[in-house]
């Protein structure tokens, strides 16, 4: 697989999250590129867990996906996203072991979800702050865990249109101050999204001029 065939892994992630083109700005230019391939491989490790009228291709993705991650762990790697995200040091191995977990969340709700995520959202937390932020203390990974297992929850009900999975999440929202930059500022757009579905209005991406405000805070460490 050639490097082209990654910008579309990316490209597909960047059309769901448009707001990216603005909110990118406020993330380190050294940083900008592994957060965009590593928010695409989330979503492609969601979309394989939870969408799809049929669960079986999804079950045989994450199974691929599995033996792709612990390849990662000895420094091979097959999906163009590896080319990115195999050479830096994270728990990859770690992750594709938590990948069977997924399967039995696809039906469940937001809370029974969250409730089943904690060995995933753990072990994505500890490869997202190695990635992101360089470093992996419990106290950070801990805080990573909480915030992106809701995001990737709250997507899914956003993708979904579930209006009342949306108010759940959102009486509850974390105050995301202890994770990396760029997952409070995802989180940010989330919530804000999250926010229309809410007042049943449809979820469409947010314009530049709400994304700048939402984004700068986010980064300084604000929702």
């Amino acid at each position: 697989m050639s490097g082209t065939d990654a910008a579309g892994f990316i490209d597909k992630w960047r059309a769901r999250w448009p707001e990216w083109q603005v909110a990118g700005a406020f993330v380190p230019e050294p940083r900008r590129t592994t957060v965009v391939t590593w928010f695409a491989l989330l979503q492609e490790l969601a979309d394989a867990a939870w969408h799809g009228t049929d669960p079986t291709p999804g079950l045989a993705k994450l199974a691929w996906w599995q033996e792709e991650l612990q390849g990662w762990s000895r420094g091979a790697h097959r999906h163009p996203l590896g080319t990115c995200l195999q050479r830096q040091a994270a728990p990859w191995e770690a992750l594709g072991r938590t990948l069977n977990t997924l399967p039995a969340t696809r039906e469940l709700g937001a809370a029974a979800t969250l409730e089943a995520l904690p060995g995933f959202a753990g072990a994505a937390a500890a490869c997202e702050t190695a990635l992101l932020e360089g470093e992996a203390d419990a106290g950070r990974v801990a805080a990573e865990a909480d915030v992106l297992a809701r995001c990737l929850v709250g997507e899914r009900a956003m993708l979904a249109g579930q209006g009342s999975e949306a108010l759940w999440l959102l009486r509850q929202w974390p105050r995301p101050a202890r994770a990396s930059r760029a997952r409070r500022i995802q989180a940010a757009l989330l919530h804000a999204r999250l926010r229309a579905l809410e007042n049943r209005t449809p979820t469409r991406p947010l314009a530049a001029w709400r994304v700048l405000p939402l984004a700068w805070r986010a980064a300084q460490g604000g929702r």
